[in-house]
């Protein structure tokens, strides 16, 4: 099976539109008739038998059992053949990479999971390489039906996902990577790789693996440093790529002074500060679980220690939690009243910090958004966790697979 190119670059023909649209129906809704078939996607029952008997005989959709007839001959029942067709896809998180290979169903058949170098360089990726590869070695399928792989990634990607520049938190200089990151996958792995933006895959996963199909208007907050953003069930990028990146920075300004404006329109770190908030609060003498997780060393807080705290319902960690929502909550907000989403997912790691971040984010979000805006948009939590990304460059290709059918 050879993948042509991706979706994003072009639009799809007729036909490829009938075949994304069938077989997302079958599998999400298999095994199921092809008169189901033709309700569910509007196609008329001619189109959807003829293009349904080309997906048996290629071996990608199989004949199920037959369904109870309300008179007359009993209706086949046809469903998604999960191992035509395997996916690799690898995902940058806050504080690791994970990666999966799953079947067409999107069934999870291996995941490895590893702790991220802290800073966003050429080995970050190459590291990503080396998972990828490490995955199709250890994953007992046949190597020869893995058709893809995707790749999510942070930053800002050209249109052919061949280098990458990394907007940093705070002031700090932006870091660019001229590597062909799809070059590079390519040429190790032996199949073709897809490149997206880590919140513009987690933002596609959420919506085409989780969420109901009703939905066409949402943004994933990707941690406090970008969103990932849905309209009309498409994702939307920008003119040059660069949609997404939440809060603008100056090379003249201040490190001082861009955290300052932090909160408002400035860039954020990952954790929207949080770790920072509280080794403040504990240099000037509060007392917190966190010191002891360290042994008293606060220059090894992480985030993974934060949230340990949080659980644990310490009061620095919950106290710097619901700040931090409040503060996330009015940049939402802005979003809210500018794009309207129907839905708004908080993911990218800060999530682990449960109630204590969410309850405030959505009390944030009613109380500076405009009453229209706010009083429909549901604000919840990642239902990937630290799969998203990986699991959304996956649809990516998942996608395309079908598109090609």
């Amino acid at each position: 099976m050879i993948i042509r190119q991706m979706l994003k670059d072009r639009v799809l023909t007729d036909k490829e539109r009938k075949n994304l649209g069938i077989l997302e129906v079958i599998r999400k809704n298999g095994p199921i008739s092809r008169t189901d078939i033709s309700k569910l996607t509007e196609l008329n029952i001619v189109t959807v038998s003829n293009y349904v008997n080309h997906y048996i005989k290629k071996g990608l959709v199989v004949d199920g059992e037959l369904d109870e007839s309300t008179g007359g001959r009993k209706p086949v029942l046809v469903e998604l053949n999960p191992k035509a067709g395997y996916i690799v896809g690898v995902g940058l998180n806050m504080m690791n990479m994970v990666g999966v290979l799953v079947d067409l169903e999107i069934n999870v058949v291996t995941k490895l999971k590893k702790e991220r170098p802290p800073e966003n360089s050429e080995k970050v990726i190459q590291q990503m390489v080396d998972l990828a590869a490490e995955i199709m070695e250890k994953a007992e399928v046949d190597k020869t039906k893995i058709v893809g792989v995707g790749v999510g990634i942070p930053g800002i990607i050209d249109e052919r996902g061949r280098t990458i520049r990394w907007p940093q938190s705070l002031g700090d200089k932006d870091v660019s990577v001229c590597t062909s990151i799809k070059d590079t996958f390519e040429k190790r792995l032996g199949v073709p790789a897809f490149v997206e933006n880590d919140a513009n895959a987690a933002v596609l996963g959420e919506k085409w693996l989780g969420l109901d199909r009703d939905v066409r208007h949402m943004v994933y907050m990707f941690s406090g440093v970008g969103c990932g953003i849905l309209i009309n069930e498409e994702i939307y990028r920008g003119a040059t790529g660069a949609a997404g990146e939440l809060g603008i920075t100056s090379p003249h300004a201040s490190k001082d002074y861009t955290m300052k404006i932090a909160t408002q329109l400035g860039r954020w770190e990952m954790d929207v500060g949080m770790v920072r908030h509280a080794k403040e609060r504990i240099e000037k003498g509060e007392a917190s679980l966190i010191k002891d997780y360290v042994k008293g060393d606060l220059d090894n807080i992480t985030f993974r220690e934060f949230v340990q705290a949080v659980k644990e319902k310490d009061t620095v960690a919950v106290e710097v939690a619901e700040r931090a929502g409040q503060d996330l909550g009015k940049k939402i907000a802005f979003i809210v009243n500018l794009l309207n989403p129907e839905v708004v997912v908080i993911g990218g790691g800060i999530e682990d910090c449960g109630s204590a971040l969410l309850d405030s984010i959505k009390s944030s979000v009613k109380e500076w958004s405009v009453e229209e805006a706010a009083t429909q948009v549901k604000i919840i939590p990642s239902a990937f966790g630290e799969n998203a990304v990986a699991l959304g460059v996956v649809g990516i290709v998942a996608r395309e697979v079908f598109a090609q059918a």
